[in-house]
């Protein structure tokens, strides 16, 4: 894994099992390295999807990628409350300042509530179907999700709203200084 600085500035892309890219973001800071994961933040960023369409995100995000485990963590400060969506996915790879894994379409959704469901259900064995998902990618998939519930279940920190918030002061921090350094975005 190349040496990642905090502050440093990668891209994001997400595949598909077929090697076809799904989406791509152009933003992503880096704030935290961990033993286990890395943790980004973004605000209104570009979108790019597979097809060409554009668009930015609403609400800065706080992301979680990790090294080993199948999934990602997506935390949206939204004006009415916390949101977290958390993608099952392939352990993200490190190549070229871009972050890459492969999304498994399977989702959870956790609500301001404290309430989560599971989502992309019917999309999930649609594509285990057509591009033919082994047992062992299926098993790997459904430990990832139930060890996120669990996560989830035992209040880890990486669902802390005030942790996360300290992120997100790290986040602008780390803009302000790029603004300052006059980086070119």
């Amino acid at each position: 894994m190349l040496k990642q600085n905090i502050g440093d500035k990668l891209q994001i892309q997400c595949y598909k099992h077929n090697g076809k890219i799904h989406r791509a973001w152009d933003e992503a800071v880096l704030l935290d390295v961990k033993e286990d994961y890395m943790v980004f933040g973004n605000n209104r960023t570009l979108v790019i999807e597979a097809g060409g369409n554009t668009w930015r995100t609403k609400e800065p995000a706080i992301m979680y990628f990790f090294k080993e485990s199948w999934y990602n963590i997506i935390v949206q400060l939204k004006k009415d409350g916390v949101y977290h969506y958390c993608n099952i996915a392939t352990p993200f790879i490190l190549e070229e300042n871009t972050i890459k894994y492969i999304d498994y379409d399977l989702d959870l959704r956790i609500f301001p509530s404290g309430e989560y469901k599971i989502l992309d259900k019917m999309e999930y064995n649609y594509h285990k179907k057509i591009m033919n998902y082994s047992d062992d990618l299926d098993t790997s998939i459904y430990i990832g999700l139930n060890e996120l519930i669990d996560r989830y279940e035992k209040n880890d920190k990486v669902f802390n709203i005030e942790n996360n918030l300290e992120y997100y002061k790290k986040y602008q921090k780390a803009k302000e200084l790029r603004k300052k350094s006059n980086v070119i975005e």
